[in-house]
């Protein structure tokens, strides 16, 4: 048998970071968390091997071969599943940048997308106790809001009002 070409730290490191991997793949995570997880910036790969030196031997052994084919077969995985046109959809949201970047910040630190972690704080709002805050009541069923004669009135804003020309076929 030839002599291995890596340090037997390198060989139990490897071993060590291929269990995480096979025990995160047998979960069957979407891919992208499993990269994120394994092989990502922050992942167990680079944690473990955190010279640049140490990085290329670890990808030339093969429990490096081994997660790159459970990274593939989880991307097979999810292109064999039918796409439902129906079944997400998209908004647009416009906020001021330091709420954008204080949500930025939220998702790096729970290492989530932004879009994740604005789901689960709408999914919060749309819950029981949510929606009894939107609708003005607090938990004992009261409102929560002042009594109305004692709130200020709001400012009579008349809408605008658009008149559309109606166009003829010389205006097209």
């Amino acid at each position: 048998m030839p002599p291995t070409t890596t340090a037997p730290d390198t060989d139990h490191a490897a071993a060590a970071v291929l269990e995480v991997a096979e025990r995160l793949h047998s979960m069957r995570p979407e891919w992208l968390a499993f990269f994120r997880e394994v092989l990502g910036v922050d992942g167990i790969v680079r944690r473990t091997f955190n010279t640049p030196d140490a990085l290329v031997r670890f990808e030339c052994t093969p429990h490096y071969a081994r997660i790159r084919e459970m990274l593939d077969e989880l991307r097979d995985r999810e292109r064999e599943r039918p796409v439902e046109r129906d079944s997400q959809r998209v908004i647009t949201v416009r906020m001021p940048s330091v709420l954008h970047e204080t949500l930025k910040a939220e998702a790096d630190s729970l290492r989530v997308s932004i879009n994740s972690l604005c789901i689960s704080k709408l999914m919060k709002l749309v819950d029981g106790e949510g929606r009894l805050e939107l609708t003005g009541l607090s938990h004992e069923g009261t409102s929560a809001l002042p009594p109305p004669h004692s709130r200020p009135a709001a400012p009579a804003m008349a809408a605008p009002v658009r008149t559309a020309k109606k166009r003829t076929g010389a205006d097209l």
